[in-house]
């Protein structure tokens, strides 16, 4: 199971507060644990973690509602597959924290690189996410399907391995930036005086200058393409369900990151079965003689059919529970219940031997038929 807190009790902040309410109370935690207001706190860094990762799912509001369907994917995986982050999960380190900070507060894009270790690559350099309508039957939703796609997007250039500089030639380095991407900059913020750093504007975040592009891509390193990807469908989804596939997003300029595809799934309707959440309803159509005197029917099922028992004076619209048979559950164990509605179905055409046999039913039964207006259900 996952060990994160819950994200609203990070924030300090109740489920029904609005956008605004979760904006202040954010804005509020990032400033008292910030680490450059805490240098000698080594818990604030966390905490600081901690909260920006809680705001950055609880201000969407897709990844909120299903944060607040399913929460945390547990440890190692969740709802994933095929390099996916999880079922709404995520792990934001701080330099991630620290760039969120800045951009949800208009302070201007840049890592802080040189004071908490190691370079970043500059965030226009990275690819664009991507998102996916990932449409699936009821049935391979029930069972889980690997679904093969063609994406078209920005790949790397074949001609120029990504790099964006013509055969034979080799970037040079960034005399501005001394081949580091970014340049420190001093700004005054809420909370004094920062230092930060920013994308180099003279080679935008590279690091290098091409001198001699390449003629495919014009020195990006970047073409339009087609990928074809095979995704994996978790068990048990529904419609507006998502995953994240980290780097199968468009490529980045001249080999940076790629970015990420996030996959929706719609699940489309079914001739059998109408889905309620995880329970499945069923309509069985069964003899008005069936209903009064009982009978088995074979019901059919996700895994096939299954014997079920209808009790003598059963009525119409009737609906029996069959635990377990329905949709599986999404990150935990077990599945919902199929309901099974019978419906007293009556044969339109009779031939004359029979609707005499049955003329004299009718005449032994009607004084078991109660009257109109009485109450059906004391």
């Amino acid at each position: 199971m996952s060990t994160k807190r819950d994200y609203y009790e990070v924030l300090g902040v109740g489920k029904d507060e609005d956008a605004g309410a979760i904006k202040r109370a954010y804005r509020k935690k990032a400033i008292q644990f910030h680490p450059d207001k805490n240098p000698d706190d080594p818990t604030a860094s966390e905490k600081f973690r901690e909260a920006t990762e809680a705001y950055e799912v609880l201000k969407d509001p897709q990844k909120r509602a299903q944060y607040d369907r399913f929460g945390h994917a547990p440890e190692g995986g969740g709802f994933g597959g095929g390099g996916g982050a999880g079922f709404g999960e995520m792990n934001m380190d701080l330099n991630d924290a620290l760039e969120s900070f800045l951009r949800n507060f208009g302070m201007g894009g840049g890592g802080f690189g040189d004071i908490f270790g190691g370079r970043r690559e500059g965030a226009q350099r990275r690819g664009r996410d991507l998102q996916l309508s990932l449409q699936v039957t009821l049935r391979e939703a029930a069972h889980g399907a690997q679904k093969t796609v063609k994406l078209n997007k920005q790949v790397a250039c074949a001609d120029c391995n990504g790099s964006g500089s013509a055969a034979g030639s080799t970037p040079q380095s960034c005399s501005q930036c001394r081949g580091q991407g970014r340049v420190r900059q001093v700004r005054q913020s809420l909370l004094g005086q920062m230092v930060t750093e920013g994308v180099c504007p003279r080679c935008q975040g590279r690091g290098v200058l091409v001198t001699d592009p390449c003629k495919s891509c014009r020195g990006t390193g970047t073409v339009r393409g087609e990928e074809t990807l095979s995704i994996k469908v978790p068990a048990g989804v529904s419609t507006g369900n998502y995953m994240e596939l980290q780097g199968k997003g468009d490529a980045g300029d001249a080999g940076a990151a790629a970015g990420n595809l996030r996959v929706v799934f719609e699940v489309t309707g079914d001739d059998l079965f109408e889905r309620h959440g995880d329970d499945l309803l069923l309509d069985v159509p069964i003899s008005p003689l069936d209903m009064m005197l009982g009978t088995k029917v074979q019901v059919p099922t996700l895994d096939g059919k299954v014997s079920l028992k209808i009790p003598a004076g059963t009525q119409s619209h009737k609906v029996f529970r069959m635990r377990g048979k329905g949709m599986p559950h999404v990150n935990r164990p077990g599945a919902g219940d199929q309901l099974v509605r019978v419906l007293s179905w009556t044969p339109q055409k009779l031939d004359k031997d029979l609707k005499l046999r049955l003329e004299e039913l009718r005449a032994d039964v009607a004084p078991l038929i109660p009257d109109p207006g009485t109450n059906l259900y004391d």
